[in-house]
């Protein structure tokens, strides 16, 4: 996730240039840079997922301004909330983390579907892992979700903002891709290509 926030960091800020702040890229950069540096220091290679997991939401939520930070560090910090101890998950554990953190998302952000937020893409994406989290093909599963997700990031495109910074713009907002749709369904991307890796390895 650091890797590919490097290579968007330009993109990401560039989108919120259009209706907001001008910082999404820039300031997830600074974020996911303090998470390499701050783990590489001080973390004590523990096994436990929800270690990793809420030590790197915390430096996020330290690091990274704006709207980004209170909500990527609520979601990481949250994800792991049930698998405490655990250094493996199977697929439906994992779709149940992924819940966890976007409803933190939704709680710390106050966001509905159709609101122009990132929400656009991940609550769709995540009805459907629910919906199909015990299918045999897991991959297949999560490749259709991230679709799922794109889509909904291309979904705010067309929509008046009713939260956030884009808010403020009104009619002005059409036209233009909400910054943190666009990274979200990226990073939940990373998940996919990341299992893709593991079972070639099986």
């Amino acid at each position: 996730m650091a890797a590919l926030t490097e290579e968007n960091r330009d993109y990401w800020t560039e989108l919120d240039s259009d209706i907001g702040d001008g910082d999404h890229g820039i300031n997830l950069s600074i974020g996911f840079r303090g998470v390499t540096e701050k783990l590489q220091e001080n973390y004590d290679n523990s096994n436990d997922i929800n270690d990793l997991l809420k030590k790197s939401g915390m430096i996020l939520l330290s690091k990274v301004g704006g709207a980004s930070g209170p909500l990527y560090g609520s979601f990481f910090m949250k994800i792991g909330k049930d698998v405490v101890g655990k250094n493996e998950v199977t697929f439906v554990e994992f779709v149940d983390m992924l819940k966890n953190g976007i409803e933190a998302i939704q709680m710390r952000g106050k966001a509905e579907l159709g609101d122009k937020t990132m929400l656009d893409t991940l609550l769709p994406g995540l009805d459907y892992l629910e919906l199909h989290k015990e299918d045999e093909d897991s991959i297949k599963v999560l490749e259709d979700a991230v679709a799922i997700m794109k889509q909904g990031s291309d979904s705010t495109i067309p929509l008046v903002a009713k939260k956030g910074r884009a808010m403020r713009l009104g009619e002005r907002a059409i036209g233009h891709r909400d910054p943190g749709s666009a990274s979200s369904w990226m990073l939940i991307n990373v998940f996919l290509e990341e299992m893709k890796k593991q079972v070639e390895k099986v």
